[in-house]
């Protein structure tokens, strides 16, 4: 193989890597913490008091728990409605709704 072929492959295979790695930064810039959206267990990572980490969410839609979700979707996704009837809606910042017991 000529050393200009070796090149050509040496600039493909770092070009890809570094396309790869800019598209995990903008798909995580393009995602938001959503609290109150998650089902019980199915959260992301750091949820408020009463659960310590990924998937430890005790009840769906807890209000201080969140999932990341596509920006700007947090606020409009359609969610089930409360027991009483209440509309229920995602949010930027922790809620005081739907807590673990």
């Amino acid at each position: 193989m000529s050393q200009h072929v070796k090149t050509l492959a040496v600039a493909g295979a770092v070009a890809a890597a570094l396309s790869a790695q800019f598209a995990t930064v903008v798909h995580a810039q393009e995602q938001e913490k959503c609290f109150g959206v998650a089902l019980a267990g199915k959260n992301d990572c750091a949820a408020g008091p009463g659960t310590t980490c990924a998937g430890t969410s005790k009840v769906d839609y807890q209000g201080n728990a969140w999932s990341l979700v596509p920006t700007g979707t947090c606020t409009t996704m359609e969610l089930p409605a409360m027991a009483d009837g209440t509309a229920r809606q995602g949010s930027l910042e922790a809620l005081d709704r739907d807590m673990a017991g």
